[in-house]
């Protein structure tokens, strides 16, 4: 489809914060073609012309880490620490999880996505053939793999599983599906069984997701079997040779912060679930300032409850004010970049997260027409401060549009929440 834009408020996040007032985007396919002041893009017979007019483009934003059908649990243990939330209640119900389970709560998730401007997620789950199905449904952009447990008795079925999902899914959906390996964390997967995912990785040119330095927990726990921190020990492995996104890395020193930063490994920030499960407030400031890409994620609806990126932009910038005592540190503009185009770049995305002739269609526009969106003394600002996911008004990717004011055209809301609700009710025990 050609399609133009016409007189938003644009955010191209391509040269900081400079907010064009009267601009327009065009779109030819999946594609942005053109943009700049209204009226300069080429002559064309558009197929849609969108008014902007009260409206602000940027890019859409990027989730660098969730587990998406964890909507299904959301609520359902909370207030516990994390090992105890994952040994007595999310790790049982997981082993109840069917493939249509995730397929449904995938959906659910995307929903959510769709509704608060999200149009790329990071996913590390089970069952990813039907999580990638849903995706695909949705019309949205993910970077998914198969989470694997290497101390578990089914690692070889996981590792295999994996082999497969990066065959048939890597490049999927008009290349909106990638694949990376997803083995959990330090604490779960034994050196051997990691040195086997990097040989898969490399073998299948793809990249890693990992949970990393997430606990003072895992920090001793590492620490007292290998004798040096979870970061150290995955560098000595040779994890990092491959691309790598790390997510949360809360419990860092200074020496691991420079082996993320020479390594350039892409680190996937959750602000809210590691203050909701008391993991800790990660050093974002020091880790930016050392020249590490650093992303936003909302961690599964089960430990957040929302996957709300808006509200993840704001605890950021406001957690770092707090724990370095600097009202300077993380500024609206580092947290916008954080959760568009260092977000795309963490995820090894080389054309989404700007609005820039070349990348992909993936804009999302947002209601400026708001109370608490005025006055208008600095956009950049109301938009990590003050703006709202109810605040999106129309969602695209790849020129696609999934949602135009508030209307969901891609799945039916309706079916999903039954769907969900019912398999939700039967994994807890509450069916009957």
């Amino acid at each position: 489809m050609s399609l133009l834009i016409r007189g938003a408020a644009v955010l191209t996040m391509e040269q900081g914060v400079r907010i064009m007032e009267n601009g327009e985007i065009a779109v030819e396919g999946p594609l942005i073609t053109h943009v700049g002041p209204a009226g300069s893009a080429p002559p064309q017979n558009w197929e849609r012309i969108i008014d902007g007019g009260g409206l602000l483009a940027m890019p859409g934003l990027v989730n660098c880490h969730t587990h998406a059908a964890m909507t299904l649990l959301r609520g359902y243990a909370d207030d516990l620490p994390l090992m105890q939330w994952l040994t007595e209640k999310i790790w049982p119900v997981e082993e109840k999880l069917e493939g249509e389970d995730v397929y449904w709560g995938t959906l659910l998730c995307c929903l959510e996505m769709i509704r608060a401007g999200t149009t790329t997620f990071a996913d590390m789950y089970f069952h990813m053939h039907h999580a990638a199905r849903a995706v695909e449904r949705a019309g949205l952009r993910a970077s998914l793999c198969r989470g694997m447990i290497g101390a578990a008795p089914g690692a070889e079925n996981a590792l295999e599983y994996s082999r497969r999902f990066v065959r048939d899914w890597h490049g999927a959906a008009g290349g909106r599906i990638t694949a990376m390996l997803g083995p959990h964390a330090p604490y779960t997967c034994p050196p051997d069984f990691l040195r086997r995912v990097i040989e898969l990785a490399g073998e299948l040119n793809v990249g890693i997701h990992i949970h990393l330095a997430e606990t003072r927990s895992e920090i001793e726990e590492i620490g007292g079997k290998y004798g040096k921190t979870p970061v150290a020990l995955m560098d000595d492995l040779g994890l990092f040779e491959l691309p790598v996104l790390a997510a949360h890395c809360v419990h860092l020193t200074e020496e691991e912060i420079g082996i993320l930063a020479a390594k350039h490994v892409g680190v996937a920030h959750n602000p809210e679930s590691n203050m909701k499960l008391a993991s800790g407030i990660a050093p974002v400031t020091a880790l930016l300032a050392a020249g590490v890409t650093v992303g936003l994620g909302t961690d599964g609806a089960a430990s957040n409850n929302n996957l709300d990126l808006w509200e993840e932009m704001r605890s950021a910038a406001l957690l770092q004010k707090a724990v370095t005592g600097d009202p300077m540190a993380l500024p609206a503009p580092a947290a916008l970049s954080m959760a568009t185009v260092n977000g795309a770049a963490a995820l090894g995305l080389k054309d989404v997260g700007l609005l820039k002739p070349g990348y992909r269609a993936d804009i999302i526009l947002v209601d400026l027409q708001r109370p608490h969106l005025y006055p208008r003394h600095d956009l950049a600002a109301h938009l990590v401060y003050a703006a709202h996911s109810a605040d999106v008004h129309t969602v695209l990717v790849d020129g696609r549009i999934l949602m135009e004011k508030r209307r969901i055209l891609t799945v039916d809301e309706e079916e999903v929440l039954f769907e969900v609700q019912k398999r939700a009710d039967r994994l807890v025990g509450r069916n009957g």
